[in-house]
């Protein structure tokens, strides 16, 4: 038995190897940091407004009487968050929603989760926004060695002559 015919990678076709280069895959192709924000800016706003704290007989409570308001903020978070990873199509409406709905946490919640939520919110729907699908077209992108005179000859022509 000879080793000409054996894979030089035995192992790269392993379950954990496809599942994360299908996971790289499928998170190229959707707003998925934006979405990770948006759902980690969940987690203090809804949390500080029903946070106890007992330092041996002092209780120190942060409940407000807007926890319902912070519960509602942080559950249309959670949802944006999870919509912005299964439905990229509505990306930007859902990032105009976060960044509102951050900035709204700011009175309502205890600042926004001490300004944690705020700041995940406002900008994972700032990246949510800025986020466009990349064009499948690698041969209309300039080399970086050619230049933008390269760029512009291609384009039939037009410039500087």
């Amino acid at each position: 038995m000879t080793s000409a015919g054996a894979p030089a990678h035995p192992h790269s076709d392993s379950g954990f190897i496809r599942a994360r280069r299908d996971f790289r895959a499928w998170r190229r192709t959707r707003p998925f940091w934006a979405g990770l924000l948006v759902l980690l800016a969940a987690a203090p706003i809804i949390y500080f407004p029903y946070f106890n704290l007992s330092l041996g007989a002092l209780s120190v409570a942060m409940s407000t009487t807007a926890g319902a308001g912070s519960l509602v903020i942080g559950l249309t978070l959670i949802v944006l968050g999870g919509l912005l990873w299964f439905q990229p199509i509505i990306r930007f409406f859902a990032g105009c929603v976060a960044v509102f709905l951050g900035v709204l946490s700011l009175p309502i919640s205890n600042f926004g989760g001490f300004f944690a939520g705020t700041l995940l919110a406002a900008s994972g729907g700032l990246l949510a926004l800025a986020w466009g699908p990349v064009d499948g077209h690698p041969e209309d992108i300039p080399d970086g060695d050619e230049g933008s005179s390269a760029a512009v000859s291609r384009a039939g022509g037009q410039g500087s002559e």
